[in-house]
């Protein structure tokens, strides 16, 4: 099973001059990632004031040139609100750069301040999507592309250039909790990346057993099916210390987010709920970690990849150093074993 980080790039919320230094220790994080063996980083794409992840790709680049082995992804690429020949452009130079090691997972993003940033009509959520997703693999798949669509100029017997090292270039598909998302990614035959922030993981099963159905019946084979699983999460030396450390900031996060949805204020037997074994959140020690991972992948029928969200205001970069290293060094050989 691959095993590694997704960040959001969490900036300084209380003062922004310290974001350059956010961004370095970031890069330091990416590098550590690499040098204790994890397999994959991802970054993910948000237009906030609390996240530095606007520019994915810029961050990816800058990671590759100072890492050697590690898989360097989107997490995910809002690709509603994109441009895909952009898209397509930026993570194919990427994967020269990194000398084939880019991939990118595109979805619609959990915000929507993309879309009137861009010009989008957020009434247009779905059908966005569909359109530019068939634009991308249309372009990921030939080199001379003639397409036409409702969003964007249609393309007559145009080149898209630089070509990447990768052929197909890996493109898996983000989702939450969508039916039709999850049938869509198995119709494409693409990977699956489901995002579980709440509630009970083995719940997503139904889901999941609809996108390999749904792959089946288009043809495509077994290996190609693949499920990864992103998730809440944070290693410390003990499951006790873990909680200690990762608790305060991420209810600081959730509380201010909570208060632009709706949501009541998070509460410590709320999150504790969330830790249980069948719970999303991935916040304990190594070996109960390794534990709960494999519950995971049983849960779903099976998973090949695993991502830990680790951004948290109240964590250190010390802190998430050492987090990265128990990944990569204690939790992930126990998962492998």
């Amino acid at each position: 099973m691959e095993i590694g980080i997704d960040s959001f790039a969490a900036a300084n919320v209380k003062d922004t001059t310290n974001n350059s230094d956010a961004l370095v220790q970031l890069l330091d994080r990416m590098e550590h990632a690499d040098q204790v063996g994890l397999d994959i980083f991802g970054i993910g794409e948000h237009h906030r004031k609390e996240f530095l992840d606007s520019a994915p790709a810029m961050i990816l680049a800058a990671a590759a040139a100072r890492t050697k082995r590690i898989r360097l992804t989107s997490a995910v690429t809002v690709l509603s609100a994109a441009d895909p020949v952009r898209v397509f452009q930026n993570f194919a130079t990427l994967d020269l750069i990194s000398q084939g090691r880019a991939e990118m997972v595109v979805g619609r993003g959990s915000f929507i301040e993309a879309f009137p940033l861009f010009g989008y009509n957020l009434n247009d959520y779905d059908a966005l999507f569909t359109e530019k997703l068939d634009l991308l693999l249309n372009i990921r798949d030939n080199e001379v592309v003639t397409w036409s669509g409702k969003f964007r100029a249609p393309l007559v017997n145009q080149a898209i250039y630089p070509r990447p090292l990768q052929d197909p270039f890996p493109v898996w598909l983000g989702v939450g909790g969508t039916p039709a998302s999850f049938v869509r990614a198995g119709t494409l035959g693409l990977p699956l990346m489901v995002a579980v922030i709440g509630g009970e993981t083995h719940r997503f099963r139904p889901l999941v057993d609809l996108y390999r159905e749904a792959g089946r019946k288009a043809g495509h084979p077994e290996e190609k099916l693949k499920v990864g699983l992103h998730s809440l999460g944070y290693v410390g030396e003990t499951t006790a210390k873990a909680v200690e450390e990762f608790y305060p900031g991420y209810a600081e996060i959730f509380t201010r987010i909570g208060r632009e949805r709706g949501w009541p204020p998070v509460t410590r037997p709320h999150f504790d709920s969330q830790n249980g074994l069948t719970g999303a959140y991935l916040v304990g020690g190594p070996e109960e970690i390794a534990e709960k991972i494999l519950h995971h992948s049983e849960a779903l029928g099976g998973i090949s990849r695993i991502t830990f969200q680790m951004d948290n205001a109240g964590l250190s970069h010390q802190q998430l150093l050492r987090a990265i290293e128990l990944l990569g060094t204690k939790v992930a050989p126990l998962v492998n074993k």
